[in-house]
Formats: C-alpha cells, sequence, structure tokens
C-alpha cells in the first residue's frame, strides 16, 4: 500500500517502507543520472532542491529522474514554499537492504575516480 492519497495537490505519493522492492531500488539506481543525484544528496545528507542539480539533460527528463527515485523509495520529495526539495530515504534503505546503498556509493565514487 503507499502512502496516503495526497493531502492536497502539492503532496507527493511516496511507497512506505514495506512497498520499497529491491529490484525497483536497483533499476532507479542503474542509470548515471539517478545515481549522480543519490551520490550528491548522499554527500549532502540533507535536502537539496531540484534546482541545486546541474543535469546535462532536459527538464522534462531531470522530472523523471526525480519520479523514478521517488517511486521506487530512494529519495523523499516534499515542498517547502515553491522549493521542492529532496532528500535521500537512507534510514529505509539500511533497514531494507542493509549495506546495499554504501555499496553502490562506493562503486561509483570508484568508478568516477576511474574516470568512467
Amino acid at each position: 500500500m503507499t502512502s496516503p492519497a495526497p493531502v492536497s495537490s502539492r503532496d507527493l505519493p511516496h511507497p512506505v517502507r514495506d512497498e520499497i522492492r529491491l529490484e525497483g531500488v536497483l533499476h532507479a539506481l542503474s542509470d548515471p543520472m539517478r545515481l549522480r543525484i543519490v551520490r550528491e544528496l548522499a554527500a549532502d545528507s540533507g535536502e537539496l532542491s531540484c534546482s541545486h542539480f546541474d543535469l546535462p539533460v532536459t527538464k522534462s527528463t531531470t522530472t523523471h529522474h526525480f519520479r523514478v527515485l521517488r517511486e521506487s523509495g530512494v529519495i523523499r520529495q516534499v515542498y517547502r514554499g515553491t522549493a521542492k526539495m529532496n532528500g535521500l530515504r537512507r534510514g529505509d534503505l539500511d533497514e531494507l537492504f542493509p549495506g546495499l546503498l554504501d555499496a553502490v556509493l562506493d562503486a561509483a565514487a570508484r568508478q568516477a575516480v576511474r574516470g568512467g
């Protein structure tokens, strides 16, 4: 069961912890742009607005990437004023899949050093 129906049109639906599926998380993390977003969120350990991310793709593609991350349970998105803020759901992911997020982030960092 997903989160309760949005209270307003500005509330975004998120999967509850028990609905987060490994295959959905792995799919979300398999895309280089989405992995880049997750790496930046992990490095900040807070919330970052969508406009913080300077991705080399169109705005509609950026929106798609955030939606995939949100719907898979990797990130939580909330509106704060006019900004859509994004935070990594590290606690949920670590509880469900211990060590997965750290392993993926470590591998991505090693790959970036190699120039990949």
